[in-house]
C-alpha cells in the first residue's frame, strides 16, 4: 500500500501534459460562454424588452444571490463526497436547459396570457436563478479540480492558464455570434436576435463539455481528493488564517473590475461614447483577443510569489489607468476606445490568472478542503457582484439621480461606474496583495515539458 501511494504521490509531481491540460479547459467554455453574454448582454436585453432598468437589476440581483448561495453550499458538499465530474455534467444541463429561457420570451407571462411588468420580473427572475444554480455548480466543480489533478504548482498554474484561455476563447466566440447575428438580423425583432445567440452559444459550449468529460480523469482514479483516510478540514481552520481572507478579497475586488467593466460595456460605448452598434461586439473582442494573448504568455512563466504578486499590481495598473481614459474620454474621440480595450484586455488577464493562482497557493496540499474555499471566494464574489451591478443599474434608472450627477460631474452613471469602480477595486487589491505573505511553491518541481498552446 506505501508503494501504492508512493507512485500515485510520484504520478502527481510529474508536469501534466498537453492533452490533459487543454481537455481540462475546455470544461468550463458552456459555463464562460454563456456567463458572457449574461453580463454583457442581459442589461442591455432586459431594458431592449421593456423592463424598466430596476426591473432588470432585480433579475440580474436574483440570478448572482442564487449563483452566490448554491457555490457555498455545493463546495462543502463536494469536500465531503467529491466527483467532481458528476456534479460538473449535472450542473451543465441545467445551464444549457435554462440560458434558452432566460433570453428568450417570458414564460410566465405565455401562461398567464398577461405581460405585467411584475410577472415579467418573477419570470425572468426565475429562469435566472435556475441558470445561475447551474452555473455555480459546474464552476466549483471545475476549479475545485486543479489542486487534485496535480501537486505540481507549475502544472496548476498552466490548468488556470489554459482555462483562463479557453475563457477568454469563449468570450470572443460570443461577441463574433453577436456581430454576425446583429448583422445578418439587424432588421429582426431584437428578442429574435438573442435567442439566436443563446442557441448557438449552447451548442457550441455543450460540445466542450463532451470533449472535457471524455478526456479528463476523475481526480479520483489518479489520488482521492476527499481522501477517506483523512479528517476533512474544518471551515474554522480556514477562517483563522489571515492569507485567506487576503486571497478572498483579492478575488473578490478582481472580479468586480472584470464583471462590472463588462456588464456597463455595451451600454458606454453605445449612450455615452455614440459609437456604431457593431461596437457592442467589437470593442469586447478586443479585449478578449489581447486576454488570450497574454493568457497564453502567462502559461511559460516560472511563477513564485512575487511575480505573482507583481504581476497582478501590474495588471491593477493598468486598469487604473483604463479607468482614467473611460471616465474622460470624449465622445468625438472614441475611437480611442479601441486602444483602451487592447490595455483592458491585458489587465484583465493579468489579475484573473494571478488572483485564481493564488487561490491555489493558499490551499496548498490542503486538499481536503479546497472545494470549500473555491466555493466560499466565490460566494463572496457572486454576492458582492450581484449587489453593485444592482446599485449601479438602480441609479442608471432613476431619472432624479442621473440629473444631479450630470449636473454635479458633467458624467453618467455609465461613465463613473465603468471608469471608477473597476479603477477603484484595482487600487484596492494591490494593496492587499502587497500586504500577502505568500509561501514560494517548491522550485524544486518542474515546469511543464512541453508548451501548452502551438
Amino acid at each position: 500500500m506505501r508503494d501504492i501511494e508512493t507512485s500515485n504521490d510520484g504520478q502527481l509531481d510529474e508536469p501534466l501534459g498537453r492533452v490533459s491540460i487543454i481537455s481540462y479547459g475546455s470544461g468550463h467554455m458552456l459555463n464562460d460562454i454563456t456567463s458572457s453574454c449574461w453580463f454583457t448582454y442581459l442589461l442591455v436585453f432586459l431594458t431592449d424588452v421593456g423592463l424598466s432598468p430596476g426591473d432588470a437589476a432585480i433579475v440580474m440581483l436574483s440570478g448572482q444571490l442564487a449563483d452566490g448561495f448554491t457555490t457555498i453550499f455545493v463546495g462543502e458538499l463536494m469536500d465531503r463526497f467529491g466527483h467532481f465530474k458528476l456534479w460538473h455534467a449535472g450542473g451543465s444541463i441545467l445551464v444549457a436547459i435554462s440560458f434558452s429561457s432566460v433570453f428568450g420570451s417570458c414564460v410566465p407571462c405565455k401562461l398567464m396570457g398577461t405581460n405585467s411588468s411584475t410577472l415579467e420580473t418573477v419570470g425572468y427572475s426565475t429562469f435566472a436563478t435556475i441558470f445561475n444554480v447551474g452555473w455555480a455548480v459546474t464552476q466549483v466543480a471545475h476549479m475545485s479540480m486543479v489542486n487534485c489533478m496535480s501537486s505540481n504548482p507549475t502544472s496548476r498554474v498552466s490548468l488556470v492558464s489554459c482555462r483562463n484561455a479557453f475563457t477568454m476563447v469563449a468570450n470572443l466566440s460570443l461577441y463574433g455570434i453577436a456581430l454576425l447575428i446583429f448583422t445578418i438580423l439587424q432588421s429582426v425583432n431584437v428578442m429574435f436576435q438573442y435567442r439566436w445567440i443563446a442557441y448557438v452559444s449552447i451548442s457550441i459550449g455543450s460540445c466542450f463539455v463532451v470533449i472535457f468529460l471524455v478526456g479528463t480523469k476523475e481526480p479520483g482514479s489518479i489520488r482521492h481528493c476527499v481522501d477517506k483516510s483523512l479528517s476533512r478540514i474544518s471551515w474554522t481552520y480556514w477562517f483563522k488564517k489571515v492569507l485567506y481572507y487576503q486571497v478572498a478579497l483579492v478575488y473578490t475586488l478582481t472580479r468586480l473590475v472584470t464583471n462590472v467593466s463588462q456588464a456597463f460595456l455595451a451600454f458606454y460605448v453605445i449612450n455615452d461614447l455614440e459609437m456604431s452598434q457593431s461596437s457592442k461586439a467589437l470593442v469586447p473582442a478586443i479585449i478578449y483577443i489581447c486576454s488570450l494573448i497574454v493568457s497564453v504568455i502567462l502559461q511559460e512563466t516560472r511563477w513564485s510569489s512575487w511575480r505573482l504578486k507583481l504581476y497582478f499590481s501590474a495588471g491593477a495598473v493598468l486598469w487604473i489607468l483604463s479607468g482614467l481614459g473611460i471616465v474622460f474620454l470624449p465622445s468625438r474621440m472614441h475611437n480611442l476606445m479601441y486602444a483602451i480595450s487592447i490595455i483592458i484586455g491585458a489587465a484583465n488577464a493579468l489579475m484573473t490568472v494571478t488572483s485564481i493562482s493564488m487561490e491555489g497557493v493558499l490551499v496548498g496540499e490542503d486538499l481536503n478542503g479546497c472545494a470549500f474555499v473555491y466555493g466560499s471566494l466565490s460566494f463572496v464574489d457572486k454576492v458582492s457582484c450581484g449587489v453593485v451591478l444592482y446599485i449601479l443599474e438602480s441609479y442608471q434608472g432613476s431619472t432624479e439621480i442621473r440629473s444631479n450627477l450630470g449636473t454635479a460631474f458633467g458624467y453618467s452613471i455609465t461613465r463613473l461606474g465603468l471608469g471608477l469602480v473597476p479603477a477603484v477595486c484595482s487600487l484596492l487589491s494591490s494593496i492587499v496583495a502587497y500586504t500577502m505573505d505568500l509561501p514560494d511553491p517548491d522550485t524544486r518541481r518542474r515546469p511543464l515539458v512541453e508548451p501548452l498552446l502551438v
